[in-house]
């Protein structure tokens, strides 16, 4: 059973940084894709970033691009988001997930293609 562990949440002030880590346990990590979503109160939960097993690919969502940075390390079988320019819109639970599938091809960026999830942590991004 393949689980994962978000950590590096908190609470920053508008324009500050934070940086999640999301680790993963109970299978060979470098296979498989990788994404973080987010889900603010009263809204549904949306597409931030993914990246490919590979790492050479990534996407992000355009509220995010230029700000945020996706990233892994398959050694340490930890994907990251490094968050830059926060803003009080920012603020949401944030979670990692991940594929069921090998060696996709594709960027994944609907919560659909993702099979296992973590438990979420929450960033707060006060004005």
């Amino acid at each position: 059973q393949v689980q994962l562990v978000e950590s590096g949440g908190g609470l920053v002030q508008a324009g500050g940084s934070l940086r999640l880590s999301c680790t993963a346990s109970g299978r060979t990590f470098s296979s498989y894709a990788m994404g973080w979503f987010r889900q603010a109160p009263g809204k549904e939960r949306e597409f931030v970033a993914a990246i490919r097993w590979s790492g050479g690919s990534v996407d992000y969502a355009d509220s995010v691009k230029g700000r945020f940075t996706i990233s892994r390390d398959n050694a340490k079988s930890t994907t990251y988001l490094q968050m830059n320019s926060l803003k009080p819109e920012d603020t949401a639970v944030y979670y990692c997930a991940a594929t069921n599938r090998a060696y996709t091809t594709v960027i994944l960026t609907t919560s659909i293609n993702y099979d296992y999830w973590g438990q979420g942590t929450q960033v707060t991004v006060s004005s």
